[in-house]
This record gives C-alpha cells, sequence and structure tokens, in this order.
C-alpha cells in the first residue's frame, strides 16, 4: 500500500464513516448541545452532557468546515453545540462545569481546568470559521481564565491535602502547548511565544526523564521524583500524544534539534509501553514495575493508538527516520484490526488486554467526536505532505 492508499484509508474512514455516525446519532435537536453516550449502533443510552465532549464536538465540525469543506451542515452543528454551552456551560466567573443535564442544568461543578481548554479551543475554532466575534472573545477570556488558575488547576475542588505531597501534573503544560497554536489567531505573540517556552520547558524538561527517555505523569515541585503511586506513573498514550503536539511547535521554530528528541522519545515510549505479549499500548504503568494503583492499566484505548499514529507519522515526515515507518505499520495494524466498528460505524473505544472489545460503546463519559476524527485528519494530511516530500512509494 503507498502513500496516496494510506492516505485514502483515513481520509475515508474519517468522512463516509466516522463524521456520518456523529451527524446521524449525535445532535439534540430538543435542547441543543450533542448526545454523546451512545451504543455500538448510535442509540442514545444516556442523555447527561459532559462538557468536555461538548466543546471538541464543536470543535471537531470548526475544524472540518476551515480545513476540509465549508460545509453549512457542520458549520450550523457547531454554532448551535455553542450556543447551548454559551447558555449553559459556565458559572458566573466564566469557569466551565464537567457535566450538565440534557436541559443544561450543571451537575457537576467547575472543578477541572480541562473544560475551560476545550471551550478555548472550540470557541477559537469556531470563531474562525463564523467570524463571529463573541466566539473569539470566550476564547481569549477563557484561555486568560486557564493561565491564572495553571499553578492551582482544581482551586478548592482539589482533593489532596495541602502541604503533605505536593505533585505537579503533566496534563496541563502538554494540552497548553497545543491549545496556544490553536488560539494563535487571537493572541499577542509575547503570550504566545511565553506560553509555548513554559509548555516546552515542563514537557521536555521537567517530565522527560533523562535517564529513561521516556515522560512521567506527576513530578515533585521542583521536578524531583516521587516514589509513590502518584510519582511512578507512567500514562504511555499521554506521552506519545504530547510527541505530536512539540513536533508541530518545533516545525513552527525551525529547531530541527527539538524534532529529533520528539521523535528519539516517541520510539523510546512505545518500546516501553507496547504490550509484548498481546500487542497494543498498555494504558498506565508503573515506572519501577510494581502493580499499577489503577485497575484499567492494562486496557487497550483508542485514543491511546490513534494520537500514536499521529506521532509516528510527523516524525517520520521530519525526519525520514525508518523506526518511526516501522512502528507506524505496527500500530497501524493492530488499530486497524481492533477498534473500528465495520458494521455499525465508528470505532470501539475500550478493548481488554487481549485486543477484544470490551465496551460495545461508540461515546460515554470520555469517548465523544475528538480523538477518532482528529486522528483520521490528521493522520490523512501528514501522509499527503509525506508523498509530497518522498515520492509516492512506501514500504508498506
Amino acid at each position: 500500500m503507498n502513500y496516496t492508499q494510506l492516505a485514502s484509508q483515513y481520509r475515508d474512514n474519517l468522512l463516509n464513516d466516522v463524521i456520518p455516525f456523529w451527524l446521524k446519532n449525535s445532535p439534540d435537536k430538543e435542547y441543543g448541545g450533542f448526545l454523546t453516550c451512545l451504543d455500538r449502533a448510535g442509540k442514545v443510552f444516556d442523555t447527561d452532557k459532559f462538557v468536555w465532549l461538548q466543546f471538541r464536538q464543536i470543535w471537531c465540525f470548526s475544524m472540518l468546515y476551515n480545513n476540509v469543506e465549508q460545509k453549512q451542515e457542520w458549520l450550523d452543528l457547531a454554532v448551535q453545540g455553542a450556543e447551548f454551552m454559551k447558555e449553559h456551560g459556565s458559572d458566573d466567573a466564566g469557569n466551565f462545569y464537567f457535566s450538565l443535564t440534557r436541559e443544561g442544568k450543571p451537575l457537576i461543578h467547575p472543578y477541572n481546568i480541562f473544560s475551560d481548554c476545550f471551550a478555548a479551543m472550540a470557541f477559537a475554532q469556531l470563531y474562525k470559521a463564523s467570524g463571529v466575534q463573541e466566539y473569539g472573545d470566550l476564547a481569549v477570556k477563557t484561555f486568560n481564565n486557564i493561565l491564572a488558575k495553571q499553578d492551582n488547576p482544581k482551586g478548592k475542588w482539589l482533593k489532596a491535602y495541602p502541604g503533605t505531597r505536593e505533585l505537579q501534573g503533566f496534563s496541563l503544560p502538554m494540552i497548553l502547548c497545543n491549545l496556544v497554536l490553536e488560539l494563535e489567531h487571537l493572541l499577542d505573540k509575547e503570550v504566545i511565544e511565553k506560553t509555548i517556552d513554559h509548555g516546552l520547558h515542563q514537557v521536555m524538561e521537567v517530565f522527560y526523564q533523562d535517564d529513561l527517555g521516556i515522560i512521567l505523569e506527576n513530578v515533585k515541585p521542583d521536578g524531583s521524583f516521587s516514589d509513590t503511586f502518584d510519582g511512578r506513573l507512567i500514562n504511555p498514550g499521554h506521552g506519545l500524544e504530547s510527541m505530536w503536539f512539540v513536533m508541530d511547535i518545533a516545525e513552527r521554530r525551525k529547531d530541527q534539534a527539538l524534532i529529533r528528541k520528539a521523535v528519539d522519545t516517541t520510539i523510546n515510549i512505545l518500546e516501553y509501553g507496547w504490550d509484548k505479549d498481546f500487542g497494543g499500548i498498555l494504558y498506565f504503568m508503573d515506572v519501577k514495575g510494581h502493580p499499577p494503583q489503577q485497575l484499567e492499566w492494562d486496557q487497550k484505548l483508542w485514543w491511546v493508538h490513534v494520537e500514536t499514529l499521529i506521532s509516528l507519522l510527523k516524525g517520520f515526515l521530519h525526519t525520514g527516520d525508518e523506526r518511526c515507518w516501522s512502528w507506524f505499520e505496527k500500530v497501524h495494524k493492530y488499530t486497524w484490526e481492533h477498534f473500528p466498528d465495520p458494521e455499525h460505524g465508528e470505532w470501539f473505544g475500550y478493548l481488554n488486554r487481549r485486543g477484544e472489545v470490551l465496551l460495545p460503546l461508540k461515546g460515554g463519559k470520555w469517548k465523544g467526536c475528538f480523538h477518532v476524527p482528529r486522528g483520521l485528519y490528521q493522520c490523512w494530511k501528514t501522509l499527503e505532505k509525506i508523498e509530497a516530500k518522498y515520492g509516492l512509494n512506501s514500504k508498506f
């Protein structure tokens, strides 16, 4: 299979399978927003609205409108979702809730800064699509709110007892590396560069472990190792996803050394996190080989694999490193054999360690219209760039 055929595989699955599945089954025509708890066939099994997934779907359809085709149906869907969230999604201070009832009443407090991150992403992309200034203003306001809260992202909802075991987490600096590029058309250059510098430092120097060549999920405030459940935690998917964010920044800055480090880190994490017995990438690991605290440690998740494919393709595009292509073949084969559902469309999200479907849902509390379509789009476009750079034939 050559690069053109591979690109077509990702494009066709995106446009002819995944997006039609969400278009058909997800819009809430009665209350607005999206119904994301969908069973295998796309039937709604719960009507709670999770704020991450609402904003991710707004972002997705705005992004497709901006980058693939200006389909009015896509823009209309994004706008109605944004209007629902504008009315119901946040408290008076502009902090976005975690979940809502179908009608839009808050269910869970805005305890999590990531709701704000996905809100900023969505409004920024929708502003680009619609030209409506209010969406751009909301994106910037929310982004500034994130920066103000980043040192204490859970605020009064932090469960840890203060002062006993202070840790800083990888998730926020990782997301900010991507988020700041999503808002590049709305932010001052100084803010962009300062945010990028801080994010890169955190990802590639604080959480990245030189001796192992991989990334920890949590470290002490001074960056040192914490020999605890949280301190020993490795989430291979997070590390792998973050590396394509870093490559995008490095490409923007023409920093080949940073690209090389991101590629090496991608390969290191994959070699570390690949399940040697059953294939696929493990969900959680303990850096010292102890039993992880997370009982779901050995599951194989959709987002982990699709984000890995993006990093491998971007790594190959920028460096031609044969390790990237060899691993891409392996992860591509596992992913396409296990996650897409040829009978009902879209992808399964959760497999057991052996690669069997654990939950047949297509959407739930965490899985929505985001990682699969974004990943398919990124792989499609990166494969086109690979063909343009290296010619038609691949070794696939």
